[in-house]
């Protein structure tokens, strides 16, 4: 599966900072010193519908993290996946009488539409769980081998038992995770299993639907962490930087892909930090699919919105905050990306140096963009005010909010 085109990122003077970023695991900040190659990999969609704001935000927030990390001259190694089979992309595909593949490839073609729209940099791997399967099925029979996998009437379950150090990414007691995984895709009242909360990793074949040779599991298709495992692991190995993905993925995604892992290589931890994004909610609540409360990306650009504001409305909020998408929230980002583009057309300003250097702070600081916007913001106000006579200095904060916001002006 390919991926959509990258943006140009400008290079700037001097270097940025270490990113000091929020771990979900221990609760704090984090200072990433990645070697050369920094790694991180972030969750995708299941594409059973356009890409919506929600959605927009969290990949907004690696984005950023992958700009800082640019902005210290390493190369970075980005992985995203595409849940490319599920129970919710069947349905979906059911209820509106379409093949599910070509719901799939509609709506993943749609999702790279937006992501190029919106300037988000690809991954170099983007990689659906349907020509993962190869790699999982290995990885499964594996688990059962080290007795960390049982069946139950077919289906293949982890035993979260197996993994001394499972609840360290989530730190939830038994019974909100039971009540999660009710909620998130599980299965915590089947009978047979030795925990409630343990997670699938082969569902047997089911009639009229889609199931591959799972060798000596037999015909299925795989549960949804250990996809992202078999991904995560064939391409960036294990103790990568960053597992990214929004905040309700923390129980059960996150949690049952680090033990997977560990147990899998006997390794500790999975990633050096967990990072996630906040909800966006709409009306009073969380958008989601499920609930159709949806703002859709591909819309609003249908509707004329130009891009950059989208992005500009994303980062007016701190990646890791709840916050709601209303119509103010819009034309606040259209009003200040006029007032920027304004700023940069004029022929000098006030120098940028230290314009620059604020939004690095800023970024590295756990991608404090607000404040970033605000450092713009300022200089905005002084060159509308007093003007200035470096002639440079618009074309420096161009190409500065450019590369580390990805906002082209």
């Amino acid at each position: 599966m390919h991926a959509w085109p990258a943006s140009e990122v400008p290079a700037l003077p001097g270097q940025g900072r270490d990113l000091r970023i929020h771990d979900t695991a221990t609760g704090g900040p984090v200072t990433l010193d990645p070697g050369p190659v920094a790694r991180i990999y972030v969750c995708g969609i299941t594409p059973y519908d356009a890409t919506h704001i929600g959605h927009a935000a969290t990949y907004n927030a690696f984005d950023l993290v992958q700009r800082v990390w640019l902005d210290t001259k390493r190369q970075v190694h980005y992985v995203q996946n595409v849940t490319d089979v599920d129970d919710p992309l069947l349905e979906r595909a059911e209820r509106d009488n379409i093949d599910w593949t070509a719901l799939a490839e509609k709506e993943t073609a749609l999702f790279r539409e937006d992501m190029t729209a919106l300037r988000m940099l690809p991954p170099r791997q983007y990689i659906g769980a349907v020509e993962a399967i190869p790699g999982i099925v290995p990885l499964v029979e594996r688990l059962r081998d080290l007795g960390a996998a049982y069946e139950v009437d077919g289906d293949i379950y982890f035993s979260v038992e197996s993994d001394p150090h499972f609840g360290q990414v989530s730190h939830l007691d038994a019974a909100a995770m039971r009540l999660l995984s009710a909620e998130r895709g599980g299965d915590p009242d089947r009978p047979g299993k030795k925990n409630p909360v343990d997670p699938m990793l082969w569902m047997a074949a089911r009639e009229g639907e889609p199931s591959w040779d799972g060798a000596s599991l037999g015909r299925g298709r795989p549960g949804w962490h250990i996809e992202c495992v078999a991904i995560a692991l064939d391409h960036l190995g294990m103790g990568f930087d960053v597992q990214g993905g929004g905040s309700d993925l923390v129980f059960p995604h996150h949690e049952m892909g680090a033990s997977h892992a560990q147990v899998l290589t006997g390794e500790f931890p999975m990633a050096k930090a967990y990072v996630h994004a906040g909800m966006v909610a709409l009306h009073g609540e969380k958008m989601s699919k499920s609930k159709g409360n949806l703002v859709f990306v591909s819309q609003l650009r249908r509707e004329g919105v130009d891009p950059a504001a989208i992005r500009l409305a994303l980062l007016a909020h701190h990646y890791r905050a709840d916050w709601e998408w209303t119509d103010q929230v819009l034309q606040d980002a259209v009003t200040r990306l006029g007032h920027w583009r304004a700023a940069v057309s004029r022929p000098d300003g006030p120098p940028a140096e230290e314009l620059v250097e604020e939004i690095r702070d800023a970024l590295a600081d756990d991608l404090d963009a607000p404040a970033a916007l605000a450092a713009v913001d300022r200089w905005v106000v002084r060159q509308e005010e007093s003007g200035g006579s470096d002639i440079g200095a618009p074309g420096v904060v161009s190409r500065a909010v450019d590369a580390l916001l990805g906002v082209a002006l």
